[in-house]
């Protein structure tokens, strides 16, 4: 089981390590409880969120950078302030073209990431 900061209730940033999920990508699981789960994903120029289905809800908030998203069938490029909502079982991924920070929350948690 990860282990995380000091308190789910005030998680501070830099309490909290990176691990490596792929090339270029890396991301911080910042807090969570049975329903829904915040992470932090860094994305260097070129890496790749590979296309995949879950049956979790995803909204996902682009703090920072440039990225081609699909979703479905349908691909557009998304930049720092935009937002996008994944339905459950739908086949999505992300390429980033500018490095940046994806904002993931998950309902109900990601129990695949605790491992």
């Amino acid at each position: 089981m990860k282990t995380f900061g000091a308190s789910k209730e005030f998680v501070l940033d830099q309490d909290l390590e990176w691990e490596t999920v792929g090339e270029g990508v890396k991301r911080k699981i910042m807090t969570f409880d049975d329903k829904i789960m915040l992470v932090k994903v860094h994305f260097k120029e070129g890496g790749i969120g590979y296309k995949h289905e879950h049956y979790h809800s995803q909204v996902t908030y682009v703090e920072s950078g440039e990225f081609e998203f699909s979703i479905g069938e349908e691909t557009k490029m998304v930049k720092g302030g935009d937002s996008v909502y994944i339905p459950p079982h739908i086949l999505h991924g992300a390429i980033c073209k500018k490095e940046g920070i994806l904002i993931d929350v998950f309902s109900p948690i990601r129990e695949d990431f605790m491992v």
